[in-house]
């Protein structure tokens, strides 16, 4: 289904803002390609929203303001002020209400005609960002691809992708920057103890931060803040880190049941457009800025110029 997406929306839509030499905020772009499958793959039903005229979902735009807005509840220093305007429908949580009730609505007409965005958008975005500006990873990973891959050939297939270490390092190297989700929060059902012997009362939300821990010299060492592939490779071959350590599809009996569909999802689209395209910051994007959300947002999108390969 990706493959499809890829090869019939993403593909032109990149090719012709390379032949119009114009800007293209990628983030956008990724956002609506992972729109467009997961409604697909959830419902079979296909929004369109990559289609090159670009429109207007009004349930994406419902859905990542629910999700703003449901990010900013657990940013407030008492859960009182959020249920206080939330029993007077004042202020976010009014707008909070109108949004879930437009999201209930047109996924409910989707469901009757036979939701959704994922984090992928997310981790897509930041790896593109990390190779425009570390075309020396970007070049290596080329090599790979032109080892495993015939010259004609556009999609990897899954036996070729399970070869594609170095691919895999940068990914997850670029998500140990950049997680997608960027802080998670668990409540404890009864009486805990951590490992570390910190008492955990019945109700107590915990909350871990898989942004900062990516960024801890104690856990990454002294060069935790560099994008460095080479980190996950041992004789050229991938190897996983323990999942505690890098939390970013969770851990122990709750990991993420959409781990390996959302890796080969990532994977599917580096291979196409990095071997076709090159892709570049436009302006000057020093570093990434995030929006509040459930997701990783960059604030003002991600401007890039796309120039096919051998144009």
């Amino acid at each position: 289904m990706a493959t499809n997406e890829i090869q019939s929306r993403l593909v032109p839509l990149l090719a012709m803002a390379s032949s119009n030499d114009t800007v293209l905020d990628l983030q956008d772009v990724f956002r609506r390609f992972s729109f467009d499958n997961i409604c697909k793959f959830s419902f079979g039903l296909d929004p369109g929203c990559l289609e090159l005229s670009l429109p207007v979902s009004g349930f994406a735009v419902a859905f990542d303001e629910a999700s703003r807005l449901s990010a900013e509840r657990a940013m407030t220093p008492s859960p009182i002020v959020w249920n206080i305007k939330r029993l007077l429908n004042i202020g976010s949580e009014k707008k909070l209400k109108k949004a879930i009730g437009m999201v209930n609505d047109m996924a409910e007409q989707m469901i009757k005609q036979r939701p959704g965005r994922d984090t992928v958008a997310a981790a897509l975005t930041s790896f593109f960002y990390l190779l425009s500006q570390n075309p020396e990873v970007e070049s290596l990973i080329r090599d790979e691809l032109d080892r495993v891959m015939k010259p004609v050939q556009e999609f990897a297939s899954f036996e070729q992708m399970r070869e594609m270490h170095y691919l895999n390092a940068a990914v997850h190297e670029s998500m140990r920057l950049y997680p997608p989700i960027q802080f998670d929060s668990k409540f404890s059902l009864e009486d805990d103890v951590l490992p570390d012997s910190t008492f955990v009362r019945k109700g107590t939300r915990v909350t871990y931060h898989p942004y900062a821990m990516g960024r801890m010299e104690r856990i990454w060492g002294p060069d935790c803040l560099e994008f460095k592939p080479d980190r996950w490779l041992k004789d050229g071959v991938f190897v996983q880190e323990c999942p505690f350590k890098y939390p970013v599809f969770q851990a122990g009996v709750r990991v993420c049941l959409g781990k390996e569909m959302s890796l080969t999802e990532m994977k599917s689209v580096a291979v196409v457009l990095v071997r076709r395209f090159d892709i570049r910051v436009a302006g000057s994007i020093k570093e990434l800025r995030f929006a509040t959300g459930l997701t990783a947002t960059v604030r003002g999108g991600f401007p890039v110029r796309v120039q096919e390969r051998g144009a």
